[in-house]
Protein backbone atom coordinates (compact mmCIF):
# COMPACT_ATOMS: atom_id res chain seq x y z
CA UNK A 1 0.00 0.00 0.00
CA UNK A 2 1.24 3.18 -0.76
CA UNK A 3 2.00 5.85 1.60
CA UNK A 4 0.88 4.03 4.23
CA UNK A 5 2.70 6.10 7.15
CA UNK A 6 0.82 9.32 5.57
CA UNK A 7 -2.41 7.09 5.16
CA UNK A 8 -2.40 6.07 8.89
CA UNK A 9 -1.55 10.16 10.06
CA UNK A 10 -4.18 11.82 7.62
CA UNK A 11 -6.68 9.29 9.12
CA UNK A 12 -5.33 10.28 12.77
CA UNK A 13 -5.97 13.83 11.81
CA UNK A 14 -9.14 13.78 10.77
CA UNK A 15 -10.46 12.91 13.89
CA UNK A 16 -9.03 15.37 15.76
CA UNK A 17 -10.70 17.76 13.80
CA UNK A 18 -13.86 16.78 14.89
CA UNK A 19 -12.88 15.86 18.21
CA UNK A 20 -11.12 19.44 18.61
CA UNK A 21 -14.18 21.16 17.17
CA UNK A 22 -12.50 22.34 14.05
CA UNK A 23 -15.30 20.96 11.78
CA UNK A 24 -18.33 19.08 11.54
CA UNK A 25 -19.59 15.79 9.75
CA UNK A 26 -17.28 15.45 6.59
CA UNK A 27 -16.87 18.67 6.00
CA UNK A 28 -12.78 19.69 5.43
CA UNK A 29 -10.44 17.55 3.77
CA UNK A 30 -6.24 16.49 4.43
CA UNK A 31 -3.77 15.70 2.15
CA UNK A 32 0.13 14.94 2.42
CA UNK A 33 2.21 15.19 -0.29
CA UNK A 34 5.37 13.10 -0.60
CA UNK A 35 8.29 14.78 -2.94
CA UNK A 36 9.93 11.87 -3.60
CA UNK A 37 7.56 10.00 -5.52
CA UNK A 38 5.31 12.90 -6.58
CA UNK A 39 2.35 11.31 -4.91
CA UNK A 40 -0.58 12.59 -2.99
CA UNK A 41 -2.62 11.10 -0.50
CA UNK A 42 -6.00 12.59 0.40
CA UNK A 43 -8.85 12.21 2.46
CA UNK A 44 -11.72 10.40 0.33
CA UNK A 45 -15.03 12.34 -1.09
CA UNK A 46 -18.01 11.86 1.59
CA UNK A 47 -17.17 9.28 3.91
CA UNK A 48 -17.12 10.35 7.79
CA UNK A 49 -14.21 11.51 9.80
CA UNK A 50 -14.15 8.28 12.09
CA UNK A 51 -15.36 5.78 9.33
CA UNK A 52 -12.46 6.53 7.39
CA UNK A 53 -9.55 3.70 6.97
CA UNK A 54 -5.91 3.71 5.76
CA UNK A 55 -7.17 1.72 2.50
CA UNK A 56 -10.22 4.46 2.02
CA UNK A 57 -7.24 7.23 1.20
CA UNK A 58 -6.91 8.04 -2.27
CA UNK A 59 -3.03 8.58 -3.89
CA UNK A 60 -2.91 10.56 -6.66
CA UNK A 61 -0.43 11.68 -9.16
CA UNK A 62 0.62 16.05 -10.01
CA UNK A 63 -1.55 15.07 -13.33
CA UNK A 64 -4.73 14.77 -10.75
CA UNK A 65 -4.46 10.44 -11.89
CA UNK A 66 -5.41 8.54 -9.26
CA UNK A 67 -2.35 6.27 -8.76
CA UNK A 68 -3.89 3.95 -6.17
CA UNK A 69 -7.49 3.89 -4.38
CA UNK A 70 -10.96 2.42 -4.98
CA UNK A 71 -12.80 5.51 -3.73
CA UNK A 72 -12.72 8.82 -5.43
CA UNK A 73 -10.95 11.51 -4.31
CA UNK A 74 -11.97 14.79 -2.22
CA UNK A 75 -13.94 17.21 -4.56
CA UNK A 76 -11.08 19.81 -3.22
CA UNK A 77 -8.24 17.49 -4.69
CA UNK A 78 -7.01 20.50 -7.02
CA UNK A 79 -6.89 22.84 -4.09
CA UNK A 80 -4.62 20.92 -2.58
CA UNK A 81 -2.62 19.45 -5.36
CA UNK A 82 -1.55 23.24 -6.45
CA UNK A 83 -0.53 23.92 -3.49
CA UNK A 84 1.80 21.31 -3.85
CA UNK A 85 3.14 22.29 -7.13
CA UNK A 86 3.51 25.98 -6.30
CA UNK A 87 5.06 26.04 -2.74
CA UNK A 88 8.11 23.87 -2.21
CA UNK A 89 7.99 24.52 1.82
CA UNK A 90 4.49 22.78 1.77
CA UNK A 91 3.69 19.15 2.38
CA UNK A 92 0.85 18.58 4.37
CA UNK A 93 -2.33 20.48 3.75
CA UNK A 94 -6.09 20.97 5.84
CA UNK A 95 -8.99 22.46 4.77
CA UNK A 96 -11.59 22.82 7.40
CA UNK A 97 -14.88 24.12 8.07
CA UNK A 98 -13.67 26.15 11.84
CA UNK A 99 -16.36 28.30 13.23
CA UNK A 100 -14.98 31.51 13.48
CA UNK A 101 -12.80 31.73 10.44
CA UNK A 102 -15.72 31.09 8.28
CA UNK A 103 -17.72 33.67 10.22
CA UNK A 104 -14.83 36.20 8.90
CA UNK A 105 -15.30 34.21 5.70
CA UNK A 106 -18.72 35.26 5.22
CA UNK A 107 -17.83 38.73 5.84
CA UNK A 108 -14.74 38.22 3.37
CA UNK A 109 -12.27 39.83 5.58
CA UNK A 110 -8.74 38.86 6.20
CA UNK A 111 -7.81 38.23 9.37
CA UNK A 112 -5.36 41.14 10.32
CA UNK A 113 -2.55 41.15 12.85
CA UNK A 114 -4.72 41.42 16.27
CA UNK A 115 -2.65 38.94 17.60
CA UNK A 116 1.15 37.46 17.61
CA UNK A 117 0.08 34.01 17.30
CA UNK A 118 -1.48 34.90 13.53
CA UNK A 119 2.27 34.65 12.75
CA UNK A 120 2.51 30.86 12.18
CA UNK A 121 0.88 31.87 9.13
CA UNK A 122 2.26 35.02 8.39
CA UNK A 123 1.60 38.77 9.07
CA UNK A 124 -1.94 38.72 8.24
CA UNK A 125 -4.56 35.45 6.98
CA UNK A 126 -6.04 36.64 3.80
CA UNK A 127 -9.39 36.27 2.38
CA UNK A 128 -9.14 34.21 -1.33
CA UNK A 129 -11.83 35.54 -3.74
CA UNK A 130 -15.21 33.46 -3.97
CA UNK A 131 -15.32 30.45 -5.99
CA UNK A 132 -17.79 27.21 -6.30
CA UNK A 133 -16.27 24.09 -3.62
CA UNK A 134 -14.53 21.87 -5.84
CA UNK A 135 -13.87 23.74 -8.58
CA UNK A 136 -10.45 25.11 -10.43
CA UNK A 137 -11.21 28.16 -10.01
CA UNK A 138 -11.53 28.15 -5.91
CA UNK A 139 -7.88 25.85 -6.18
CA UNK A 140 -6.40 28.87 -8.12
CA UNK A 141 -8.09 31.45 -5.66
CA UNK A 142 -6.87 29.95 -2.43
CA UNK A 143 -3.45 29.44 -4.10
CA UNK A 144 -2.95 33.11 -4.62
CA UNK A 145 -4.09 34.18 -1.26
CA UNK A 146 -2.38 31.97 0.40
CA UNK A 147 1.15 33.06 -1.28
CA UNK A 148 3.69 33.79 0.98
CA UNK A 149 1.55 32.94 4.04
CA UNK A 150 0.68 29.34 5.15
CA UNK A 151 -2.90 30.02 5.87
CA UNK A 152 -6.23 31.13 3.70
CA UNK A 153 -9.53 32.29 4.39
CA UNK A 154 -12.07 30.75 1.68
CA UNK A 155 -14.47 33.45 1.27
CA UNK A 156 -18.49 32.11 2.09
CA UNK A 157 -16.21 28.39 3.07
CA UNK A 158 -13.77 28.07 5.80
CA UNK A 159 -10.13 28.00 5.88
CA UNK A 160 -7.05 26.44 4.48
CA UNK A 161 -3.74 25.95 5.94
CA UNK A 162 -0.43 23.95 5.03
CA UNK A 163 2.71 23.50 6.66
CA UNK A 164 5.55 20.87 6.55
CA UNK A 165 3.65 17.85 7.95
CA UNK A 166 0.33 17.47 9.05
CA UNK A 167 1.15 18.14 12.91
CA UNK A 168 2.34 21.94 12.01
CA UNK A 169 -0.45 22.14 9.68
CA UNK A 170 -3.52 21.51 12.42
CA UNK A 171 -1.17 23.47 14.89
CA UNK A 172 -1.79 26.53 12.51
CA UNK A 173 -5.73 25.76 11.77
CA UNK A 174 -5.74 25.51 16.00
CA UNK A 175 -3.87 28.79 16.18
CA UNK A 176 -5.89 31.00 13.39
CA UNK A 177 -9.27 29.74 14.70
CA UNK A 178 -8.64 30.94 18.05
CA UNK A 179 -7.24 34.47 16.86
CA UNK A 180 -10.14 34.30 14.94
CA UNK A 181 -12.42 34.14 17.80
CA UNK A 182 -10.44 36.85 19.38
CA UNK A 183 -11.08 38.99 16.66
CA UNK A 184 -14.52 38.41 16.65
CA UNK A 185 -15.26 38.95 20.47
CA UNK A 186 -12.91 42.46 20.33
CA UNK A 187 -14.92 43.69 17.36
CA UNK A 188 -17.81 43.33 19.21
CA UNK A 189 -17.13 45.66 22.09
CA UNK A 190 -14.09 47.72 20.29
CA UNK A 191 -12.15 48.04 17.61
CA UNK A 192 -8.59 45.86 17.88
CA UNK A 193 -5.40 47.26 17.63
CA UNK A 194 -3.64 45.70 14.72
CA UNK A 195 0.41 45.12 15.83
CA UNK A 196 2.73 46.66 12.94
CA UNK A 197 4.41 44.88 10.12
CA UNK A 198 8.12 45.10 11.96
CA UNK A 199 6.24 43.10 15.20
CA UNK A 200 5.27 40.53 12.77
CA UNK A 201 8.33 40.25 11.18
CA UNK A 202 9.93 39.51 14.14
CA UNK A 203 7.64 37.29 15.72
CA UNK A 204 8.09 35.05 12.26
CA UNK A 205 11.78 34.72 12.95
CA UNK A 206 10.85 33.87 16.85
CA UNK A 207 8.46 31.41 15.09
CA UNK A 208 11.30 29.88 13.00
CA UNK A 209 12.11 27.88 16.47
CA UNK A 210 9.39 28.59 18.76
CA UNK A 211 6.74 28.38 16.32
CA UNK A 212 7.34 25.03 14.91
CA UNK A 213 6.20 21.78 16.47
CA UNK A 214 8.46 18.65 16.00
CA UNK A 215 6.89 14.82 16.09
CA UNK A 216 7.66 12.99 19.74
CA UNK A 217 10.45 10.13 18.93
Amino acid sequence: MLMEKARKEIVEYGKKLVTSNLTKGTGGNLSVFDRESGYMAITPSGIDFFEIQPEDIVIMDLEGNIVEGDRLPSSEWEMHLLQYKERTDLDAVIHAHTTYATVLACLRWELPATHYMIAVAGKNVRCAEYATYGSHELAVNATKAMKDRRAVILANHGILAGANDLLNAFNIIEEIEYCSQIYYMAKSIGEPIVLPDEEMSLMAEKFKTYGQRTKKA
